[in-house]
């Protein structure tokens, strides 16, 4: 598949008083870009609030590796790392890539779908398990089972 990745515009607000990329703000990326990614796929903002769901996150990790300063140019890419076979859970894993080819940091996170009314995960419709299923995957992309309660 396709790798999905955008650009980044960084900003002197996104810039700490160490002079490099708060570290916050890896987070609101890495969430504009899903988001992003998930819109030009048809599941728009009007399209999640039609079915009653939207995703929920369970772990947000970023391991920083280099500095991201104001003058580099970064691009962010976004993967598939696992999923269950109805894509009721999944894992994304986000790199944040320097021109050079360097990869600053690496943003993982594990999630799944709520249903906004009655505040409970559930398993999401056809429709977004295509979308789901078009995602790129990453190499070491694994099925897992839900976990039993």
């Amino acid at each position: 598949m396709n790798v999905y990745k955008e650009r980044l515009h960084l900003r002197w607000a996104d810039i700490d008083a160490n002079r490099h990329l708060r570290h916050s703000v890896y987070y609101d990326f890495a969430a504009s870009a899903r988001v992003n990614w998930l819109t030009a796929q048809g599941l728009t903002s009007h399209k999640l609030e039609e079915l009653h769901i939207g995703p929920i996150l369970f772990r947000e990790e970023a391991v920083f590796r280099r500095e991201i300063k104001p003058e580099d140019q970064v691009d962010l890419t976004i993967e598939l790392t696992k999923a269950t076979s109805d894509f009721s859970r999944w894992g994304l894993r986000h790199y944040f890539v320097k021109s050079d080819g360097t990869v600053a940091t690496v943003l993982n996170v594990d999630g799944a779908w709520m249903h906004l009314q009655r505040r409970k995960l559930v398993v999401p419709d056809l429709f977004v398990q295509n979308v789901f299923s078009q995602f790129p995957r990453s190499a070491d992309f694994e099925w897992v089972q839900p976990k039993a309660k």
